[in-house]
């Protein structure tokens, strides 16, 4: 027997999981664009801005960063979210109709879970919470340090 208890309990640590694992991976994406880390072939290629996925690192890079931290969740996954939409309809789809023959289901997965956090915030282990909770000891009338 399922304790739903237990599991509704432990949802904001599985939804700070899919932030934080989907979020280091996506930044991945950046890093390699712009770092040359993890190294492949067109790693580092970013700097150039010759190409519409050089901007899309840009986002991956930041939006990355900023949705691994959980800090300002919502807009970056909007953004992100938004960027891996334009990602699949300009540079996937246009080379075969199934995502699974045109390599786009990375990006389709990105766009959907990364809608899903601009509407479910960012779960546990956030600096969202941590501002969160101190701008409410400050309204309250402490002045947002514990202790």
């Amino acid at each position: 027997m399922v304790d739903q208890v237990g599991l509704v309990r432990r949802a904001p640590y599985a939804l700070a999981a899919l932030r934080i694992v989907s979020g280091l991976i996506f930044l991945e994406h950046g890093t390699q664009k712009f770092l040359g880390f993890p190294a492949a072939e067109g790693a580092g290629s970013g700097w150039a801005f010759d190409n519409a996925g050089a901007f899309a690192g840009v986002v991956e890079l930041v939006a990355g960063l900023l949705i691994t931290l959980g800090l300002f969740t919502r807009p970056a996954a909007f953004l992100a979210s938004g960027t891996m939409a334009v990602a699949y309809w300009m540079a996937h789809a246009p080379q075969n109709p199934f995502p699974v023959n045109n390599a786009g289901d990375a990006a389709i997965l990105y766009c959907f879970v990364f809608l899903y956090l601009v509407f479910a915030g960012p779960g546990a282990w956030s600096l969202d919470g941590v501002r969160s909770r101190k701008a409410v000891a400050v309204a309250e009338g402490g002045d947002g340090r514990a202790g």
